[in-house]
């Protein structure tokens, strides 16, 4: 079964593999096969799920809605976001402004068929938007039984402390930020992470096997396998490219030997190495299938020592990336 870690300073605990549908549900997989995965994770302990009202223009949160219809809403932890453009995209159809949250929240929770979400997150930073603006709405969405917890997602370390200021101020919790993380993508380790500490806030982290390079299945010099995401522009493939360098595949393929040393998968391994960060509560994790999901749940509790780690390091330092300013990219200057 998987573990559990609280959520920042609270006492709110997730399952360390929290299930994300991300570029499944309503896009790469049909929603029969999408639902079973779901029941899948529920079988194998994952009681968290991470969606998006973005995802999908809405439909992805339609279909975790009805794969969850019947269970016990106590026994589950839901989390969605707000602030890409939903609907026809009208001015007010993103960002973080009052009118779009308190909209969007209410569409979110009427397809995923609950009265509240336990974790409501502001899916990237507005720089249109005051903070006070948004963080009010957040406190207000709290106040109303809504949402139980408030959490961002590719915050910088600045925008964290002020976020982080202002929920204290208007007296709600700010427990979570949800950035990339995996061993070849290590920008949140230099001042997200030191400063999150700090706060009392957890990394929620997605794409932990690099957008699934880290499972090895993609080689040096070869084209990328058939049906796989590099392949399937619906289900991500602008976002792999990034890793599908032969220096970064051949680093990667050096992972091998350490993950058999350790008796893991190499996406156990993956999932498992983020998982040693002590500020990471969960680890997101997607699947196309509902066999997928049985290896990645066995990541969870695995303790790598140091001999195993240090073996990562030494394969994947030359390509890794680590620079911290990569994270004040990730949020649009201007609304989409």
């Amino acid at each position: 079964m998987v573990n559990y870690r609280y959520l920042g300073n609270s006492g709110f605990k997730v399952s360390e593999i929290t299930y994300g549908n991300w570029v499944t549900h309503a896009s790469q997989v049909e929603n029969d096969a999408a639902i079973a995965t779901v029941h899948k994770a529920l079988d194998l302990g994952i009681t968290t799920f991470d969606t998006a009202d973005a995802y999908a223009n809405t439909a992805a949160e339609s279909v975790l809605g009805e794969a969850l219809k019947g269970q016990r809403r106590a026994s589950l932890e839901i989390f969605t976001k707000v602030y890409w453009p939903t609907g026809p995209k009208g001015p007010n159809d993103s960002g973080l402004s009052r009118k779009h949250i308190m909209e969007s929240i209410d569409g979110s929770l009427e397809r995923l068929g609950t009265d509240y979400v336990d974790l409501y997150q502001a899916h990237r930073y507005d720089y249109e938007t005051p903070l006070e603006e948004t963080m009010q709405a957040f406190a207000d969405i709290v106040r109303q039984g809504k949402a139980l917890y408030i959490g961002v997602s590719e915050w910088t370390a600045d925008q964290l402390r002020a976020g982080h200021a202002l929920a204290k101020e208007l007296k709600f919790q700010l427990v979570s930020n949800q950035p990339q993380y995996s061993a070849l993508w290590r920008v949140i380790e230099a001042d997200v992470v030191p400063t999150s500490e700090e706060l009392g806030i957890s990394q929620i982290v997605w794409s932990p096997m690099a957008q699934g390079v880290l499972s090895g299945k993609y080689l040096p010099g070869q084209a990328a396998p058939a049906g796989s995401r590099a392949t399937d522009e619906k289900s991500g493939a602008n976002f792999i490219k990034r890793f599908l360098d032969d220096d970064v595949l051949s680093a990667v393929q050096k992972l091998k030997p350490v993950a058999e040393q350790a008796g893991l998968t190499m996406p156990q391994l993956a999932i498992a190495w983020v998982l040693q960060n002590p500020n990471v509560a969960a680890a997101l994790v997607g699947a196309s299938r509902p066999e997928q999901l049985e290896d990645s749940v066995k990541a969870s509790g695995v303790v790598l020592d140091a001999d195993t780690m240090a073996a990562i390091d030494t394969a994947l330092a030359p390509v890794a990336v680590t620079d911290p300013a990569q994270t004040l990219e990730v949020s649009p200057k201007s609304r989409p």
